[in-house]
This record gives C-alpha cells, structure tokens and sequence, in this order.
C-alpha cells in the first residue's frame, strides 16, 4: 500500500452508545431504525466505520440483544459498504454472561469493540477481566473479526501487546483512545501524544475525547496523523450551549476541517486496506 494512501483519514461515527438519554438530548438516536438511519446519514457524510450499539425498548439503556443488532446491521449491508464495528461491552446491561457479551459477533461483523482493561466508572467497575478479554480474542480470531482496542489508560495498551505477543491479537493493532473519561487518561495533549509513541510501530490508532474534548484531540489526531472518533456515544454538544441535532454534524465538520488541512478522507475500502482485513466484506 502506498504512503499516501495510508495517510488518509478513518473517521469512525461512534452512533448512540448505551448509557446517555433523552433528558439529556432527544436527538440520541434509540430505535434500530433511528440507529442505522443515523449511520447511514454518516456514512453519506463521510465516515468510513460506524461503531454500534443497540437499545433496550423499555429502559432506553444499552442490551446486547442480537436481534436488535440484527435490525441494525442488516440495512446497512443492503443500502452502504461502511465498515460495521459492534460492541462487546454491554456495559449498561448489569451481571451480563461473558458468553452474552459476545453476541453481536454472531453476526460477524468486520470489527468489534474489545476494551483491554477494567476501570472505575462513577460508582461502579467497568470488567473486563483476563478470561473475557481471552476469549473475546479467541472468538473474534475465530470468526475473523478485528478487534478495535479501545483503551482508557496506558496499561490497556501494555495488556493488548502482551496478547499480541502471546498469540492471541494479530498485528496491525487498532487503539480507540477513549480520552477524557473521569476515571481514565486525561484529554490532553501531553495523554495523546504519550500514548501514540508507545504502541507498536505498526499499530493503527484513533482517538475519542469525551465531551468538550472531542475537537480540540480530534485536531491533534488530524496533525499527528492519527484517525478521528466522533458520535453521540462519546459528546452531544456541537458547540458551547448547542446540542448536535444529529451525528453527521460531527461527521461533517470533521470532514471539513480535514480537506482545508490537506488530508483526504478514507473511504470504507481503504480503511479496510489501512486497517489491514483478514477477510473479504461479507
């Protein structure tokens, strides 16, 4: 692959998340339908991956239900080629099976969340322990499903070498530094640029900042040659005082930003180029 097309942009459309809700915005998307039409807007915008999750009918809160990922997943392979990236986390979803955690993959989608470490979110833990991250790395190899590292802090990223090392993830890594959490690495730039020179020199890595944090890492990203993160999951003010309508305003300005910059953005097939697929779309 040549350099030039290995600079272009990956700008990731994170769509809904699990946890914000409507007394905070009513544009979070919440429905399968709301969902895929929101990743459909942002790949129209520009995204070349969208990273999903779906929503309880009842609670508004994240599940892991495969049927409702089914509903997402299934028109956008019929209508799009954006690169589908479903979450492993079930995060919002209390005493979840290891086994339940894993089952969007079912659907064998081309990339899948796999967060490298436990870590305190407000008053509880987000686990992710050694025997869940081994066979979410075992089921993800076996299905041929490239897991995207979303780390939080640095030892996340000195647990995914070690797997790396010992078999268990393949080169080229894919870090989503998720930024800006409480609990987590800070967004600043000093985080960024400490974490971009510690993963191995072929790794590929992305960067989310939370909330107000999300412009100022993504121009960081933009500069250092780094790919973007951006979505109602992670921030849903598009400016101070101003709620984001929709997750393609992000998508959009992103893309806007990149072409007065110089970049050009990637489309779905060269990211499966940069990110280096093992398996035909499908």
């Amino acid at each position: 692959m040549d350099r030039k097309f290995k600079d272009k942009l990956i700008i990731t459309a994170a769509i809904t998340g699990s946890r914000i809700l409507r007394d905070t915005t009513p544009y979070i998307p919440y429905t399968p339908e709301e969902i895929a039409g929101s990743a459909l807007e942002c790949w129209n915008a520009g995204a070349s991956i969208v990273h999903i999750h779906v929503r309880d009918p009842e609670t508004g809160l994240g599940t892991q239900d495969l049927e409702l990922f089914r509903q997402v997943v299934e028109p956008l392979r019929e209508e799009t080629d954006v690169v589908i990236n479903l979450t492993t986390s079930g995060i919002a979803a209390r005493n979840l099976s290891f086994e339940d955690r894993l089952k969007s993959l079912e659907l064998r989608p081309e990339l899948a969340s796999f967060d490298a470490g436990s870590i305190n979110l407000g008053k509880g833990v987000f686990v992710n322990p050694p025997d869940f991250l081994d066979l979410a790395a075992e089921t993800m190899k076996r299905l041929k499903v490239k897991p995207e590292i979303e780390v939080f802090d640095s030892g996340m990223i000195v647990t995914a070498v070690q797997m790396r090392n010992e078999g268990k993830l393949a080169d080229p890594l894919f870090f989503e530094f998720v930024l800006g959490t409480p609990y987590g690495a800070p967004a600043t730039p000093k985080s960024l640029v400490y974490l971009s020179e510690i993963v191995p020199e072929n790794a590929i890595w992305s960067v989310t900042g939370i909330g107000r944090a999300h412009l100022p890492m993504s121009m960081m990203a933009l500069a250092m040659g780094g790919h973007i993160r951006v979505g109602m999951e992670d921030h849903v003010f598009y400016k101070k005082g101003e709620l984001a309508e929709s997750n393609a305003q992000f998508v959009e300005r992103i893309v806007r930003i990149a072409r007065e910059y110089g970049r050009d953005i990637a489309s779905p097939d060269e990211a499966r180029g940069i990110l280096e697929f093992q398996r035909e779309r499908g």
